[in-house]
């Protein structure tokens, strides 16, 4: 079925005038990103994980933090060293899921306690 001309023009004229609106509306929401902190040397690293469908770059960008690794595949999320105020940032951020101090892991062959 054809939708007559003179129906379609009102509703696409209609709608035109919501996109700009609708536009300004999505801008106001993103937030800027804070500048970028180069932490001391011997600041603290940290793993964090950034929930499905958040960029983890874009993630450190708004925390004003350069990641040393950004991970795409088993984890999404960065590894960093922070400052403390970068550290508040990212736990404050809607889009971390968990944020955790690096460190070392090792293990043992069950059983034994060899490896």
């Amino acid at each position: 079925m054809r939708t007559p001309l003179r129906l379609a023009l009102p509703v696409a004229a209609a709608l035109a005038t919501l996109a700009p609106s609708a536009s300004a509306a999505t801008a106001a929401a993103v937030r800027e990103p804070v500048p970028h902190t180069a932490p001391a040397a011997d600041s603290p690293s940290y793993i964090v994980t950034v929930h499905r469908g958040f960029d983890p770059a874009a993630v450190a960008a708004l925390a004003g933090v350069t990641p040393d690794h950004v991970y795409r595949h088993t984890l999404n999320g960065f590894s960093a060293h922070l400052t403390p105020e970068q550290l508040a940032a990212l736990t404050a951020e809607p889009g971390v899921a968990s944020v955790a101090a690096d460190g070392t892991a090792s293990g043992t062959e069950a059983g034994t306690g060899a490896f």
